[in-house]
C-alpha cells in the first residue's frame, strides 16, 4: 500500500468514525515509516470534512463525538513520537475556546501540533472568558507570544471580537499576535475584527502560526 493510500484510509476513519480502525491506521502508517506529524495531517483532513459536514448540519453531534473518540485514541499513539519530534522553540501560544463553546476537538488538536512545531503551550481549556485570556496576555508580556483560540459555533465566535477589543483596551495589542480558528471563522471576519490571521485546518494552524512569529 502507497502512502497516499494509507493517508486515505486514515482520513477514512476519522470521517466513518471509526475507532478502532483509527488506531490500526496509525499503527499501519507508522510501520510503513511516517511520521507522527504525517500522520496527524491526514487525520486532521478528515477532522476538517467532519466540520464541515457538522455546519451543514449532514453530521450530528453523536457522530462528531465519534469522531472525536477516534482522533482521541489516535493521538495517545501519536503525541509521545510528535514531543520527540518537536523542533526548537518558537514561540508561546496562548490555547483556547472560546466562552460558550465545549467543542475541543480541533482545539486539542491545534495545540499538539503548534507543540510539535517548537511553540510552548499554555492550554487554557474550553469556556474560557475573555477576561481571563487577557489576563494570561498580560502575564506573558514581552515574549513571542500568540493566542489562538477556536469557536465551532457562531454565537461563540462573536466572543473573539471581544477578545481583541479588550486585549486592545489593555495596550496589549502590540505584544501579541491573534490567530483564530473553527468552522465559521473566515478571512473576512478576520479582517473584521482586527484579528491576524486564521486557517483551514489544524496542519494549516501550525503553518500560519509560524509564519506569524517571523513576523
Amino acid at each position: 500500500m502507497g502512502n497516499q493510500e494509507i493517508f486515505d484510509k486514515l482520513k477514512e476513519t476519522i470521517v466513518t468514525q471509526d475507532v478502532a480502525g483509527c488506531t490500526a491506521a496509525v499503527k499501519e502508517a507508522l510501520d510503513a515509516g511516517i511520521s507522527a506529524l504525517d500522520v496527524v495531517n491526514a487525520l486532521s483532513a478528515g477532522m476538517k470534512i467532519v466540520g464541515d459536514k457538522f455546519e451543514a448540519a449532514e453530521l450530528y453531534l453523536p457522530q462528531i463525538m465519534m469522531s472525536a473518540k477516534a482522533m482521541k485514541s489516535a493521538m495517545e499513539i501519536l503525541e509521545p513520537l510528535l514531543a520527540e519530534e518537536a523542533g526548537e522553540r518558537v514561540g508561546t501560544v496562548i490555547k483556547f475556546v472560546q466562552e460558550g463553546d465545549i467543542h475541543d476537538i480541533g482545539h486539542r488538536l491545534v495545540a499538539t501540533l503548534l507543540a510539535a512545531n517548537g511553540f510552548e503551550v499554555i492550554d487554557l481549556g474550553v469556556d474560557v472568558p475573555n477576561e481571563k485570556v487577557v489576563e494570561e496576555v498580560a502575564k506573558h508580556k514581552g515574549e513571542k507570544l500568540m493566542i489562538a483560540g477556536s469557536a465551532l459555533m457562531t454565537t461563540s465566535m462573536l466572543g473573539q471580537k471581544d477578545v481583541v477589543r479588550l486585549i486592545k483596551e489593555e495596550g496589549l495589542r502590540d505584544s501579541v499576535k491573534i490567530m483564530f480558528g473553527g468552522a465559521p471563522v473566515t478571512d473576512k471576519w478576520i479582517e473584521e475584527i482586527g484579528a491576524d490571521a486564521t486557517a483551514e485546518n489544524a496542519a494549516e494552524a501550525a503553518t500560519v502560526a509560524l509564519e506569524l512569529m517571523k513576523e
